[in-house]
């Protein structure tokens, strides 16, 4: 079973095997990478029988193409159901994207963050200022630019046309950046509309094959403008990312607040904005990425005590939102997807992953069964695998032991 999941994994050995038989000791043998194997391989089965498949004579290439036929019919389903949306709550003209905004704006998952405030980002622009963003949208002072579009357009705009070099600058802006230039509020979803930003964004969306940009640190999701013709699919990656970043934002926001006492906040912030934020620890013999915990919080909160997040943080603050729940709620058939973000069968020591996000980007880019996407899947498969090792008390004392002594030092020399 262990064989399983490295290949699924395309893990490297031996250290793969030795880092599981660690954690089996420190967590005292629960088997648990055996249990894991086992419900993967019984989930895969189901799913093909749900798609009509015998799993005792399907191939792995066959499968794929299935579910490639089924992801088709999905998205288009979805594009049908946004523009139903769009047309209903917005404007008969109302294009995908704005029924996509509709709907994510009226989910009830909550929306709430803990993010930089618009003066705070202006400062920062004002101190980096985005030539070639202006240059590229039409502006000729960054007072007009600011004026006319909202920081977090500006900041869109300035990612998409400054080089590295600027986004370096901007970044360390951030390590002098405050608790106090941080609120509570909703999580911003906005799309620029005009013909510039249309210009700007083509390229980008012709690339990347979603319209999607996300800015952790602001709490913020930008919908680039679509052009007339997209691929096939590009609804369904373009949901499904954002559902994925609302999650990140999130946990982003939820580790903000944890840290906001802490001396190095600024330096956190920008880890946040960059990379994924861990916890240094023993847990796991690894650092714990915090999404990990949210997640974990989020699956068992009747397990949880609220002093381990106390006085910063809350245990409803604690959300995490499985994609393919969300993605059925909005359109019916993607309940096939849901609870097979971590699926996926071997076939030549190589999976075939049943992550609908994988098999979004497959179909939108057309990619040959060869060269199939399983990025998502073993994302999925690596953190639910974790999640299995996890426990309530070793949770709790990593939290306590790498951030409340730390954060009762320094509000004590405050």
């Amino acid at each position: 079973m262990t064989r399983f999941l490295s290949e699924a994994l395309q893990a490297s050995e031996p250290y793969f095997r030795q880092g599981l038989h660690r954690l089996e000791a420190a967590t005292g043998h629960p088997s648990a990478d055996i249990r894991f194997s086992s419900e993967v391989n019984q989930a895969a089965q189901s799913k093909m029988r749900l798609l009509g498949l015998d799993p005792r004579d399907t191939t792995a290439e066959e499968l794929y193409h299935v579910l490639q036929q089924r992801i088709k019919e999905d998205d288009a389903r979805l594009t049908r159901t946004l523009r139903t949306r769009a047309a209903t709550h917005i404007s008969a003209e109302a294009e995908v994207t704005a029924g996509m905004i509709h709907v994510l704006k009226e989910l009830p998952d909550s929306k709430r963050c803990f993010a930089l405030k618009a003066s705070a980002l202006k400062v920062i622009l004002k101190k980096a200022p985005p030539r070639k963003a202006m240059k590229e949208l039409g502006y000729r002072s960054l007072d007009s630019f600011l004026k006319h579009e909202s920081p977090v357009s500006v900041l869109a705009a300035a990612w998409l046309s400054e080089g590295v070099q600027w986004q370096q600058r901007l970044l360390d802006h951030y390590k002098r950046l405050k608790s106090s230039d941080f609120e509570d509020r909703s999580i911003i979803i906005v799309q620029p509309e005009s013909l510039r930003w249309r210009q700007l964004a083509a390229t980008v969306v012709d690339q990347k094959k979603h319209n999607l940009l996300s800015f952790k640190e602001l709490g913020a999701l930008v919908f680039l403008p679509l052009p007339a013709t997209v691929p096939a699919g590009t609804t369904t990656v373009s949901l499904s990312l954002a559902l994925h970043e609302l999650n990140e934002i999130r946990a982003a926001s939820t580790f903000l607040k944890l840290c906001q006492v802490r001396p190095d906040f600024g330096s956190i912030v920008r880890t946040v904005a960059t990379e994924e934020p861990r916890l240094s620890s023993q847990l796991l013999d690894r650092a714990v990425p915090w999404h990990l915990v949210q997640r974990y919080y989020a699956r068992l909160k009747q397990e949880a005590h609220e002093h381990v997040f106390e006085p910063h943080l809350q245990l409803e603050d604690m959300v995490w939102h499985p994609i393919e729940e969300t993605l059925s709620a909005i359109e019916p058939s993607f309940a096939f997807w849901r609870d097979g973000a971590h699926v996926g069968l071997l076939h030549d020591k190589q999976p075939v992953s049943l992550n609908v996000i994988d098999a979004a980007l497959n179909y939108c880019n057309n990619l040959p069964f060869e060269n199939r996407m399983v990025k998502y899947f073993q994302q999925s498969m690596w953190h639910e695998l974790l999640l299995r090792y996890l426990r309530p008390e070793t949770v709790e004392q990593t939290i306590l032991n790498e951030l409340q002594p730390r954060l009762a030092t320094e509000t004590a020399l405050a």
